[in-house]
């Protein structure tokens, strides 16, 4: 049992990760309040500890000043996880997503700065933009693409909630940790916001053709989010990760094509994989693809001796067995 328990603030605590970090932390002995607007999270992904007497969740938006600040003012430290997510949705809605991650940032470091709470702000692999300085590391030169491409907003918008959180740790010595997550994978993750591998799963499931973007050449490289939220809980409790930009991610590098091939044959599906141009995929245009994204794992590995348990072939074996299911309970 944990000895000594604190009092965590998780924004975007229904999302994905959000979920994860928070049944983890809860099991750790923790007392967690979650704050989520439900837009692109779940209440049914807390299920596990939606009645736990020491979880509590606010329906509600970081956007919402007079709601964060008792929240703030009332919690040992943050996890702000809150932000658009996912490529679909940002093409969709690029005011939105430049709005809710930083003016939301604004609000969680205004009060956090008033009261003196710790952040951990999970921040983007998104922001080495078209770097081809491959393994990236933490320090390293970011590449933006054109503002006419929208599909850049996202990843500016996460560069200037880094700028902030750092400037917090300078200005005032706030204690600050930044991460940059590289495509977190798991169970629950939603098809709907353009991630790769539910989609994937989920057609050659379905027997339907596995439509892969581009040429299928782009590299990418997946980790679990048990594998995740180990590392935030581990970062967010370590003084030596104050003030420090932090890559969180598998160094296993793998085309999407590739990527498409595995599923086919760990699902054992008779799908046929269909290459479909990015002109069809977003015909408004403003997008343009990272060819590859490789993270350098060196800085948290010599930090906190942290790297990935889970490869890849566990990662899409669970997400198909979760996915499966659904699909039986629709039938």
């Amino acid at each position: 049992m944990n000895s000594n328990p604190k009092h965590y603030l998780v924004t975007g605590g229904a999302g994905f990760i959000g979920s994860h970090l928070s049944e983890k932390l809860i099991a750790g002995g923790n007392r967690i309040t979650v704050i989520d607007d439900l837009s692109t999270g779940d209440i049914h992904n807390l299920d596990a500890i939606i009645e736990h007497p020491q979880f509590n969740i606010i329906i509600g938006s970081v956007l919402d000043s007079d709601l964060m600040e008792p929240l703030v003012r009332n919690c040992d430290a943050i996890f702000h996880l809150a932000s658009a997510v996912g490529v679909k949705l940002i093409m969709a809605r690029p005011v939105e997503t430049i709005e809710k991650i930083f003016d939301g940032t604004a609000v969680v470091f205004k009060y956090a700065a008033r009261y003196r709470k710790k952040v951990l702000i999970t921040s983007t692999s998104e922001v080495y933009g078209k770097s081809k300085d491959v393994p990236f590391k933490e320090d390293g030169d970011r590449v933006e693409g054109s503002t006419a491409m929208h599909r850049w907003a996202y990843a500016c918008a996460k560069s200037l909630d880094e700028f902030l959180a750092l400037a917090h740790a300078k200005e005032s010595e706030l204690p600050v940790v930044v991460v940059r997550l590289f495509n977190t994978v798991g169970p629950r993750q939603a098809a709907a916001y353009g991630m790769v591998i539910p989609n994937l799963i989920g057609a050659a499931l379905k027997g339907l053709p596995l439509n892969v973007h581009g040429d299928g050449k782009q590299t990418r490289c997946f980790c679990h989010v048990a594998d995740v939220v180990e590392a935030l809980c581990k970062l967010m409790t370590d003084k030596k990760c104050e003030a420090k930009v932090i890559n969180i991610g598998s160094s296993d590098e793998i085309s999407i094509l590739e990527l498409a091939g595995k599923i086919i044959k760990l699902t054992n599906s008779k799908s046929e994989i269909k290459l479909v141009p990015y002109e069809q995929v977003y015909p408004n245009g403003g997008f343009e693809d990272m060819q590859r994204r490789v993270p350098s794992i060196e800085r948290i590995k010599g930090l906190i001796g942290w790297q990935p348990q889970k490869n890849l072939d566990d990662i899409i074996r669970g997400v198909a067995e979760e996915i499966s299911e659904k699909l039986k309970l629709k039938i």
